[in-house]
């Protein structure tokens, strides 16, 4: 069955179609909304991490002076819902911003991962991503990597505050040791990726270059903290950084060497068609992709644009199953709805659906994200969920008896919806069935 270009750049480059509304229909136009949405201010702007560290505070300063049962259970009961708000503001922002820069922050936020250990943390997160991913998102590569490696929520993610170096001023008056959490990250997830040219030595060295990065704790600014750092000079693959007076600048440097390596190019590049076209993907695109980023510098539109003009780009539309969160996304747009407006019930509803298909919002496995293959999520439970979901989305769209299930069937899948699939819709006994079927398709879980 052949599908058309404009279907296949709505919904593998972006989170599918909204009834009524054209989608890009080529490579000029998703290159336009990178530039949009690059441009454009987030739907729903959330408090700061001042803001947001001051609610953490109260409820701290609560319990330190013992504060009664009913004010207590007020701050936690704010703060949770503070938490729905943010997942709410995410999902709508994916949904109704630009279709494929939103595709392009999700993909970095899931390369440059961070998670909430705690409910408490989580209330922090939700300021990670514009402030270190999405300014960089048409820029260079070295640029986010500087920027992520520098946040609070990194820093706190892997522990940075804690390393100090073993003969820094910290680290010899209260033998502190070494934590290698973010180095290690740096090198095996970020840059270099598995298997890349570095050492067990590269990552102590470039740890040891790290010590200092920290943050304020009430404003979340990043800070350099002298103290801690390792003085002398540290090699990281064959390159010496640190040569005179403990310095931020020294491991910035590195962290920009890293982002020109070659290793770093191939990484990338083969990450990035694994999560746009195949889980196994044509080599010679990701050759392609490698070549571009590297002569490139890492420039990532030029990079973009090598993807989307890539043949292979274009090919095997359905290969790749589409995350619970881009599922659900592809949900909200296909209805129409605006997370962030609904009441908090069907927010919680949403933050429960995503739990259940086992994507719940900032709990990432680990440091190195979501799993990308497909058998990850078709799962029994899995697709349980989804069909849940499903249902539950088809019994509300029912409540709206001008709507009709063949109608919506074709609004959002277009040429991608298959005879079969439209028999069974507008066979189905009950409109709720019918509505419900067109969301438990393979053709809207896939892309």
């Amino acid at each position: 069955m052949s599908v058309s270009r404009e279907t296949i750049a709505a919904i593998r480059f972006g989170y599918g179609f909204q009834p009524g509304l054209r989608g890009p229909s080529d490579a000029g136009d998703l290159l336009r909304e990178l530039s949009d949405g690059a441009q454009a201010r987030l739907l729903v702007p959330g408090p700061s991490f001042a803001e947001r560290h001051a609610m953490l505070a109260e409820r701290r300063e609560a319990l330190k002076r013992n504060a009664s049962e009913a004010e207590q259970k007020r701050l936690v009961k704010r703060n949770r819902a503070q938490t729905v708000t943010d997942a709410a503001a995410r999902l709508t922002q994916r949904a109704y911003g630009h279709g494929l820069f939103e595709r392009m922050t999700s993909f970095w936020m899931d390369h440059f991962t961070v998670a909430a250990k705690s409910p408490v943390r989580a209330l922090l997160i939700p300021v990670y991503e514009p402030e270190a991913i999405r300014p960089h998102v048409m820029g260079h590569f070295a640029d986010m990597l500087v920027a992520v490696s520098r946040h609070a929520a990194m820093l706190d993610y892997l522990d940075q505050r804690g390393s100090v170096g073993p003969n820094s001023k910290a680290g010899r008056r209260r033998d502190i040791g070494l934590n290698e959490n973010l180095a290690r990250e740096v090198l095996e997830l970020h840059t270099l990726g598995v298997g890349g040219a570095y050492t067990q030595r590269d990552v102590r060295e470039l740890a040891e270059l790290l010590t200092g990065y920290g943050f304020q704790p009430d404003t979340g600014e990043f800070r350099f903290v002298s103290n801690q750092a390792e003085p002398g000079t540290e090699t990281v693959l064959g390159r010496t950084y640190g040569r005179g007076k403990p310095d931020a600048g020294e491991a910035e440097e590195a962290l920009r060497d890293l982002a020109r390596h070659p290793d770093t190019a191939r990484h990338i590049a083969r990450k990035l068609a694994v999560h746009f076209v195949s889980d196994t993907p044509d080599d010679r695109l990701v050759r392609r992709l490698e070549s571009t980023f590297r002569d490139a510098d890492g420039h990532l539109p030029s990079l973009y644009a090598e993807l989307l003009e890539h043949p292979s780009s274009w090919e095997t539309f359905g290969a790749k199953v589409k995350q619970p969160m881009d599922f659900l996304v592809s949900c909200i747009r296909a209805t129409g709805q605006r997370p962030s407006e609904l009441k908090r019930g069907v927010q919680n509803q949403l933050v429960r659906a995503l739990r259940q298909m086992n994507q719940p919002i900032h709990g990432p496995p680990g440091p190195d994200g979501w799993p990308e293959a497909g058998e990850a999520w078709i799962t029994p439970q899995g697709l349980a969920s989804r069909l849940e979901f499903a249902s539950l989305l088809g019994n509300q769209l029912a409540k709206d008896r001008d709507l009709d299930p063949r109608k919506l069937a074709e609004d959002v899948l277009r040429d991608a919806l298959r005879p079969g699939t439209a028999f069974a819709i507008g066979g189905a006994e009950a409109r709720w069935e019918g509505f419900a079927l067109i969301f438990a398709s393979p053709e809207f879980n896939r892309r």
